[in-house]
């Protein structure tokens, strides 16, 4: 009982925190491009992980013969996802990052067959269906200007990758601590966003980084939704199974949409809430199937 209410909050609040990253990205990005934003975000990030990982003295030798998923989960989840949905949440709204990123357990199903041979249930395609329908619904609104249609495609890119992303993490062998794991994939992207990202650095405006809430919303996208939010995830896991967790995914949207209307003001309109409602009995369908 008690391992079921601990692993719930650290779920719940992961999910909670994921979802109100939508709105610091969509406040940060005004001053701070995406790949800059990400790559410094990143930076944050590892600083944390290594002080957490060298205090819980973890150990961090990977073999040789991992070398190449790791380097495959950092580039594939960590760079080209993170840095597609930090381009779509500037171009289109939190509400619609927060929503369309939810879908990602559906489409892990697609990869989830490719490359582990899982078997496709009726349930499970239908939940496919759905979530493609919902996001079709959402990026191709009527009243949703060009900007915010590519931001949905972005955001697209964003969900496709992380849930391959997702599959892949399934190939890592248990051997190894998920703070190293995620270390390691974290290094890889700041070693492929380096060089795009150091030349441009300069044309930023440095006088506005001293800001409170842009230097506090990079701590909360570096510490808190990276470190912190990734270790709570994995922690939660570990008390509660998969199927069960994914239940907490839930609080993602639901606390970005709240935020995105409270903190930005940002309207909510009928095909949105619609997709939106395509998109979760989707994800709801997929973890039924699974329990």
């Amino acid at each position: 009982m008690k391992n079921t209410l601990v692993g719930s909050i650290c779920l719940a609040l992961a999910a909670s925190i994921w979802g109100g990253m939508y709105v610091v990205v969509k406040i940060v990005v005004s001053v701070i491009p995406p790949l800059e934003l990400v790559w410094i975000r990143y930076a944050v990030a590892i600083v944390a992980l290594i002080i957490i990982g060298l205090i819980t003295r973890q150990n961090w030798r990977i073999h040789k013969r991992d070398f190449l998923i790791i380097i495959a989960i950092g580039f594939i989840g960590n760079t080209i996802s993170i840095v597609t949905q930090e381009m779509g949440t500037m171009l289109s709204t939190a509400q619609m990052g927060a929503i369309i990123t939810s879908s990602t357990p559906a489409f892990m199903v697609i990869f989830a067959r490719l490359l582990l041979k899982e078997r496709v249930t009726f349930k499970k395609g239908l939940s496919i269906c759905l979530a493609t329908m919902g996001v079709l619904l959402i990026v191709g609104a009527g009243h949703v200007n060009l900007s915010m249609k590519l931001g949905g495609i972005w955001l697209l890119i964003a969900a496709l990758t992380w849930a391959f992303m997702s599959v892949l993490v399934k190939r890592v062998p248990s051997e190894y601590s998920q703070i190293v794991v995620t270390t390691y994939s974290i290094l890889v992207a700041l070693m492929v966003l380096t060089p795009f990202v150091l030349p441009r650095l300069h044309a930023m405006n440095v006088s506005q980084l001293t800001y409170p809430t842009i230097w506090g919303g990079l701590l909360y996208l570096g510490i808190v939704s990276t470190a912190g939010g990734f270790l709570l995830w994995n922690r939660g896991l570990q008390l509660l199974n998969a199927s069960s967790g994914g239940l907490f995914f839930f609080f993602q949207p639901v606390v970005g949409t709240f935020l995105g209307w409270l903190i930005l003001g940002e309207n909510i309109g009928v095909r949105f809430w619609l997709g939106s409602g395509f998109i979760l009995i989707g994800v709801l369908l997929v973890i039924k199937e699974e329990k």
